[in-house]
């Protein structure tokens, strides 16, 4: 089963690949206070007019490259 992360796009400026931060909520085990912890993760982007500020769907797939193992699906 590939892994599927919905996240918003802060970078675009690389070719074909787009910055995507993915933001997770869990609750501390003592203290039951919620915490936030946000990851950047690089997608392949070929999906069109993809820009900064946009909510995407991105699905794990082979690396791409040294840092690159996921794919843009879809725009949400």
């Amino acid at each position: 089963m590939k892994k599927t992360f919905i996240g918003k796009v802060v970078s675009d400026k690389m070719q074909n690949t787009v910055a995507v931060e993915i933001e997770r909520k869990f609750q501390h085990k003592i203290y039951k206070k919620m915490i936030t912890r946000t990851k950047k993760m690089l997608a392949d982007n070929n999906v069109d007019n993809i820009k900064i500020g946009d909510m995407v769907k991105i699905e794990e797939t082979k690396p791409i490259s040294k840092n690159k193992y996921f794919k843009v699906i879809k725009k949400v």
